[in-house]
């Protein structure tokens, strides 16, 4: 028996939640991930895993085992990744969750540029708003907006972005413009965005000078993607508070107009996430760097654009 395989396998199967799940995630056939957890039970002389028709559950002594086993195993990949040859590529699949904003016109965008540093990492992009399960799915990292509020994720900031208040000539035509945010939540519409962790929409926030607006918006729709939300804005469907390089094209062609123009949004913060459980490899870490990095080209673009527009 591998044993240090045998132990990857478990601890697979216990982070999953059962052997189908496990074997998926490891692109192992069910029946080897079986055997492992078997020969390794053997070889231990214990139960470490109760198995029913429906689930998987850790026995004591395989709940002890379990964390040895993590710790253990994270040591060694750390051992392994400082043993390396600086030259030597980092190589692997690396599966990364974000926004779909973020990845058709940030990311995607710079992926050409990435390949070619790094011709041997192959990334999985999960695009979406939406609640993960980073051990169950095998999830390596998340870019995120907002401030996390997972304890069990450690989150990097990497940088923020800029926010501002946007409606659709069509609206203004409709509704007219408002002239506070109060209006946001009385006469005017809003398209609301759902938090998926919060599962409730999201406030809006303004402030000019010392004075702080704090909205709960009046909303026909709701959303939970950053596409869809702008795109709802610009069908006329409410006002939105939506970062400027995601309606960047909308305004140059006309689509979306800056509203309440004298009151300031709070930046929203890009934080990248990753399970505190799970050693960030040197394939993992040369992804997170790099989308460090170009959450602060945008934020460096960002500037670049506000003093064009002041001179």
């Amino acid at each position: 028996m591998d044993q240090l395989s045998a132990m990857r396998v478990f601890v697979r199967v216990v982070e999953t939640g059962n052997f189908t799940r496990a074997a998926a995630t490891l692109n192992m056939p069910k029946t080897t991930v079986t055997n492992l957890v078997q020969s390794l039970e053997g070889h231990l002389r214990t139960m470490l895993l109760n198995r029913t028709t429906r689930r998987v559950m850790v026995t004591t002594d395989g709940a002890l085992y379990y964390e040895r086993a993590v710790q253990i195993l994270s040591e060694l990949d750390e051992l392994d990744g400082s043993m390396s040859n600086s030259q030597t590529q980092p190589s692997g699949r690396v599966r990364v969750e974000m926004a779909g904003a973020f990845a058709d016109l940030l990311v995607i965008p710079s992926l050409c540029d990435f390949y070619q540093r790094y011709p041997q990492i192959k990334l999985d992009i999960g695009v979406g708003d939406r609640l993960v399960d980073y051990i169950a799915e095998n999830v390596d990292c998340a870019l995120r907006a907002g401030t996390p509020t997972d304890q069990s994720l450690i989150a990097r900031k990497v940088g923020e972005i800029s926010m501002q208040a946007y409606a659709a000539p069509l609206y203004i035509r409709n509704r007219g413009e408002p002239q506070h945010p109060r209006d946001l939540g009385a006469d005017h519409f809003s398209v609301g965005y759902l938090n998926a962790n919060a599962g409730r929409v999201m406030t809006l926030e303004f402030t000019r000078g010392e004075e702080i607006a704090e909205i709960t918006p009046n909303y026909i729709v709701s959303v939970n993607d950053a596409r869809s939300y702008v795109n709802a804005a610009i069908s006329g469907m409410g006002i939105v508070q939506a970062p400027r390089f995601m309606v960047r094209e909308a305004v140059e062609k006309g689509d979306l107009v800056q509203v309440l123009p004298d009151w300031n949004c709070e930046p929203l913060p890009l934080y990248i996430v990753y399970p505190q459980t799970r050693h960030l490899s040197n394939k993992v870490r040369v992804v997170v760097d790099w989308l460090a990095k170009l959450v602060q080209n945008l934020k460096v673009e960002e500037n670049r654009e506000q003093i064009r527009k002041a001179s």
